[in-house]
């Protein structure tokens, strides 16, 4: 068949799925996800071979070392997706559950009720681990959903998808609910934002460029992450033994994901004291620094910042330093370059903290810890279909509750409108 015959029969074939699928037990959905697991483990071996192939091709083709450090699928990976299929099995299910109830005057009962989104299209770059997360995420929502990874994952997605649809086949469910589009041609992706009338929500993941051409081509509501910006900030207050070690963290421990840190913004009175010692221990990690003239002039090795510097994700050993007056500069900085992404702020003034929980209204906003855990897993959802960095509908995490909407249930006993 042609791509476009290939995405329209996937596409039907999946919002056929998602109607069994909206209405499988919660028991069955379960014993799906904990059998995938059993399969990681058993397959360990043959998905990192076929995952190999991928980083040679990827290292052949001149990709970028933080790409292919994403496309790697190593132990810890896969034992990372197994402890997630583990951690969404343990979780409530959405499906069915009452949110809210209230009696109007007329005694009609009204309730919301949670049920699945219905197909749930993803599009993403490297990371294969991607694939196991978004549809166990999926299937414990209720959901069914099309999956189109990267050219460069091609063989791991498709032996992670063969797991998936194994454990699928022996719960008598449809194999349908979760798909990977076999083709590395970019235009199945034009394809399939076109499906409008078999899916119902579009999750891109990935670089700026992939999300903008999905938001700019899809007929279908799209969940936006552009880029994570993630601004530290150093307060007046800090303990800065513990800001070293939280700007350390947010910085090295793997520079090249959407919530590390990519500017590092300290109050004036700490800057003395702070920035040198800061940029010694991350200068020798490999970081380069950008600087205001204040910070260019404690960092030795800084070069100065230019206006393109505050709004970068660098997604690289590479940091933006900026000296602020205050708490309030800090904001408005925050306020004019950020991504609505993660912001940390270290300080041991109560009051203060509060007010940039308050006052900052990005997806995740964290008081003495590491932007690293703007994360599902970490944040307790089990696992995540990413970061949104939209209001609507979800903010932040995407976790199975985000994975639902709520319709309302009315009860009456023969009431009718006047």
């Amino acid at each position: 068949m042609s791509t476009e015959a290939t995405i329209i029969a996937m596409a039907k074939a999946a919002k056929a799925a998602a109607k069994k699928m909206a209405a499988c037990p919660t028991a069955k959905k379960n014993a799906v996800l904990l059998q995938i697991a059993q399969g990681l483990e058993q397959s360990a071996k043959f998905i990192q071979s076929e995952n190999l192939k991928d980083v040679e091709n990827a290292k052949a083709k001149g990709l970028s070392a933080a790409m292919v450090d994403r496309l790697k699928v190593t132990d810890s990976t896969i034992r990372s997706m197994i402890t997630g299929l583990t951690e969404v099995a343990q979780l409530h299910d959405p499906v069915g559950a009452v949110t809210s109830t209230w009696m109007r005057p007329n005694g009609l009962q009204v309730a919301r009720m949670r049920i699945p989104l219905g197909v749930i299209g993803i599009i993403y770059e490297s990371r294969p681990n991607v694939t196991i997360d978004a549809a166990a995420l999926c299937l414990k929502a209720g959901n069914a959903t099309i999956l189109r990874g990267g050219s460069e994952a091609i063989h791991s997605n498709q032996a992670l998808a063969a797991i998936v649809a194994g454990a699928l086949t022996n719960a008598g469910l449809p194999t349908e609910a979760v798909q990977v589009i076999p083709i590395t041609d970019r235009n199945a992706v034009t394809v399939l934002l076109k499906q409008d009338e078999c899916i119902d929500l579009i999750i891109p993941r990935g670089g700026e460029s992939l999300i903008r051409f999905v938001v700019e081509n899809s007929k279908i509501p799209v969940l936006k992450h552009y880029k994570g910006v993630c601004h530290v900030y150093v307060d007046a207050s800090a303990d800065l033994a513990m800001a070293e070690e939280i700007c350390f963290n947010a910085k090295v421990q793997r520079p090249g994901v959407c919530n590390a840190m990519e500017t590092l913004l300290v109050h004036r009175s700490m800057a003395a004291a702070f920035l040198p010692r800061m940029a010694a221990r991350l200068g020798a990690a490999g970081v380069r620094f950008r600087g205001c003239p204040e910070s260019c002039r404690l960092i030795p090795k800084a070069e100065p910042a230019t206006e393109a510097d505050w709004p970068e994700e660098y997604l690289d050993l590479i940091l933006a330093v900026k000296v602020v007056d205050n708490m309030d500069a800090a904001m408005e900085h925050i306020a004019a370059y950020g991504s609505d992404h993660t912001e940390t702020i270290v300080t041991a003034d109560y009051e203060r903290a509060r007010s940039f929980v308050r006052q900052v209204n990005s997806s995740v906003v964290l008081v003495n810890a590491s932007t690293r855990f703007n994360d599902g897993g970490q944040l307790g959802l089990g696992a995540e279909i990413g970061i949104s960095t939209t209001k609507l509908h979800a903010f932040g995490p995407m976790g199975v509750d985000e994975l639902t909407t709520t319709k309302f249930v009315v009860y009456g006993d023969g009431q009718v409108r006047q």
